[in-house]
């Protein structure tokens, strides 16, 4: 078992917990994930790793209610355990393996949407732990869905919020401030982009125009974890890869997203379901046809 030790409420329906897991918080690197697991009959749910204490043995995990598994693990507290957690998966960011002189080279820029934020931080931590700048532009809709600002503000070489509707920092997307940025002469040798996949998308469209290498992390699409379901297939440039085992990170610019999205889309009438017997509880019959009753 794997206890919760802390447990905070960041923004309406998302929530940081840190959880005991010696073994993965001595191995773990930036960019890689863990696979959760309420109990035996719960679902394996993909998590980017936020942070990680080696000396505490210590896993930071940031995860939005967007399904019926999800908003089990917001009624756990401290004290609580998962039955698993598995890790570290995946590959760890392209810069953990580079030389760090030549990292400082570089100018770097982090665009973050939303809980996109939470894999942006360990990154951005890593390289100003090791003495490389970077700059970070991270955004939500409103004022009320930031989440770690304050905490990217104190890694960040030049952080830039920004909200949808204006409510605080700068008001627009990330791309309008990235664009803004470029205007008055910034110029980035590198970019790390991570959000929802629509985000993505068009981080990569603008970045292409203004000539910025680009990374992406695909978990968004992640289901399984281990490369046994096939969910997190994707086209990079004329390869098929999957998100899970060959990422999570892969050349934005390469990356198929109109496919990948419609991928995700696939198991979005499945989670409803599985929603819907959550919350009707004893009272789910299955009346729709659809689902077992």
């Amino acid at each position: 078992m794997y206890p919760i030790v802390k447990k905070k409420k960041l923004a309406d329906k998302i929530f940081l917990m840190d959880v005991k897991a010696p073994r993965v918080a001595q191995y773990c690197e930036p960019g890689q994930f863990v696979i959760v697991k309420i109990d035996e009959t719960g679902e394996r749910i993909p998590l980017t790793i936020c942070d990680y204490d080696r000396a505490q043995g210590t896993i930071t995990i940031v995860f939005q209610s967007v399904g019926a598994s999800t908003q089990r693990m917001i009624d756990l507290n401290e004290g609580d355990a998962f039955a698993d957690f598995v890790g570290p998966l995946g590959c760890p960011s392209d810069f953990v393996h580079k030389d760090i002189e030549e990292l400082k080279k570089n100018k770097i820029v982090f665009v973050a949407g939303g809980v996109g934020t939470a894999p942006v931080y360990p990154q951005v931590k890593w390289l100003h732990e090791h003495g490389v700048d970077c700059d970070v532009i991270m955004g939500s809709k409103t004022k009320d869905l930031l989440i770690l600002v304050e905490e990217m503000r104190e890694v960040a070489t030049n952080l830039y919020v920004t909200t949808d509707d204006g409510s605080y920092g700068f008001h627009g997307m990330g791309t309008n401030q990235l664009q803004a940025l470029y205007d008055q002469g910034v110029r980035y040798d590198h970019c790390v982009a991570i959000g929802p996949m629509i985000m993505m998308k068009f981080v990569c469209k603008l970045t292409k125009e203004l000539e910025i290498p680009t990374i992406v992390s695909m978990n968004p699409i992640m289901v399984d974890g281990t490369g046994m379901c096939g969910a997190c297939r994707l086209m990079v440039g004329n390869e098929v890869k999957f998100a899970c085992v060959d990422g999570p990170e892969f050349d934005g610019h390469l990356v198929d997203f109109d496919q990948a999205m419609k991928r995700q889309a696939q198991y979005k009438t499945e989670e409803g379901r599985a929603m819907l017997a959550l919350t009707e509880g004893d009272t789910h019959h299955g009346g729709c046809g659809n689902c077992e009753a």
